[in-house]
């Protein structure tokens, strides 16, 4: 009789992938999804509305399509974490590329840090001017989360290469701005999940991306509005100096506690 235990389940992969109008570069992310060295065990693409034929490039790809007829990314991102079922969510953006070990580097992480909620990876540009792609997206990167972590007391999440446990978004949906376009949505989720669970960034999730963004100064622009509108709309309660007293006080004194299973 064989007495050996079944060893502990597979974790499950859902990716997230919201889109508008964007058929060309949805089809070369979801080629490079289909290279990954560790299969997806559920892929999601959430189509914001679009007019051209994005949904069929989905479909014809095998992912599952989900419409959101409200417009905005947070909108559209959210959606498509609520339907995920996979023990694992990462989310990329449309127009990204990611290696052929993303998914695995990452399945890998969770696997090394089961105290780490949530693991945020960089970028590198894919297209543009080839000696403009390593500065420019070093800049813009070190600036995002060098104004970020500031307001936020923790490390920012970076929606284009981003990956967190189920039950987080499921303890951090209800509280979200999903229904505000003007938000960036990644930036607005650190704020809901970073006080209570930790973040921490993955060097090894690598992860190409267009310089689309960078190519107007009107686009440029957008993004920064859309950061402190981000910043803004969780003030008074977290007002950076406020937020890092609640940070202090929660690690040193109200996590403890729990553990020690005082008041329970």
């Amino acid at each position: 009789m064989n007495s050996a235990r079944p060893g502990p389940a597979r974790a499950t992969v859902s990716v997230v992938i919201p889109v508008k109008d964007d058929s060309v570069e949805l089809a070369r992310c979801l080629r490079a999804l289909k290279r990954q060295t560790r299969a997806i065990d559920e892929l999601i693409v959430v189509d914001n509305g679009s007019c051209d034929s994005s949904a069929r490039v989905a479909l014809e790809a095998g992912a599952t399509v989900l419409a959101c007829a409200e417009p905005g990314i947070p909108a559209a991102s959210a959606r498509g974490y609520d339907h995920s079922s996979g023990d694992f969510i990462l989310r990329l953006d449309a127009d990204c590329v990611p290696s052929r070990f993303w998914v695995e580097s990452i399945c890998e992480a969770f696997a090394r840090r089961p105290d780490v909620a949530v693991f945020t990876g960089g970028a590198r540009f894919v297209d543009g001017p080839k000696a403009l792609r390593g500065p420019i997206a070093a800049v813009y990167l070190v600036s995002y989360f060098a104004t970020t972590l500031p307001a936020l007391g923790h490390l920012p999440v970076f929606g284009s290469n981003l990956a967190m446990r189920r039950e987080v978004w499921r303890a951090a949906r209800s509280s979200v701005h999903r229904h505000d376009p003007h938000v960036h949505d990644d930036l607005d989720l650190a704020f809901h999940i970073g006080e209570r669970h930790r973040i921490r960034y993955l060097a090894d999730a690598s992860m190409g991306m267009s310089m689309r963004p960078f190519n107007s100064a009107r686009s440029f622009a957008l993004r920064m509005y859309r950061g402190f509108r981000t910043v803004l709309i969780h003030w008074p309660a977290d007002f950076a100096p406020v937020r890092w007293v609640k940070l202090v006080l929660y690690r040193t004194v109200v996590k403890p506690t729990r553990r020690k299973g005082i008041g329970a």
